[in-house]
């Protein structure tokens, strides 16, 4: 296993201690202030975070990009923001139905790649979708430290998850057509 798989597998090893901070605040850390579990539960997103933008960065500086990775990094970043996500609504903090659109885009999205490897297609992740994961992930932090304008943050997150959807599947559309 190479750096970038291992700092993937990482994130996914990351994602439900950031979900058991979440959801596990009140009940198993009492004594302790929830700001601090914030911090933590924060810091841990911030981490897992980071290991998202190297294990990319690593893979194409140093030619290390394999289908694990492929695999791996994607299934990493949906585990954690997902968790966080789901964290956030069953504690109050985030808006279901903006949980609810981000979570069938995300399902959507993923089954659909699969249609689109067994065909033998490249669709490549578009800007778009790169911008959606840093607002996803902008708006967890915000949302797990109940920060000021955090709900306005989810909303732009869920309007760039939709739109880099339809921007997938209009660049499969295309794909095809040639």
């Amino acid at each position: 296993m190479n750096l970038p798989n291992a700092l993937a597998f990482f994130r996914i090893l990351l994602a439900p201690v950031m979900f058991y901070l979440l959801i596990n605040a009140h009940s198993h850390f009492s004594g302790v202030h929830i700001s601090w579990i914030n911090y933590f539960a924060g810091l841990v997103f911030v981490i897992a975070s980071v290991t998202d933008f190297f294990d990319g960065y690593i893979a194409r500086l140093w030619n290390q990009k394999t289908k694990l990775g492929a695999v791996l990094d994607p299934l990493a970043d949906k585990m954690l923001t997902l968790g966080a996500f789901l964290g956030l609504m069953m504690i109050g903090r985030a808006n279901p139905w903006a949980i609810y659109l981000i979570l069938i885009r995300e399902f959507f999205i993923t089954g659909f790649r699969v249609v689109i490897a067994s065909e033998g297609l490249n669709v490549a992740a578009s800007m778009a979708g790169k911008v959606k994961t840093v607002f996803q992930m902008i708006a967890i932090g915000f949302l797990t430290m109940q920060w000021w304008g955090a709900e306005i943050l989810l909303w732009i997150a869920v309007f760039l998850t939709l739109y880099s959807g339809f921007e997938y599947v209009y660049a499969y559309i295309k794909a095809i057509k040639k």
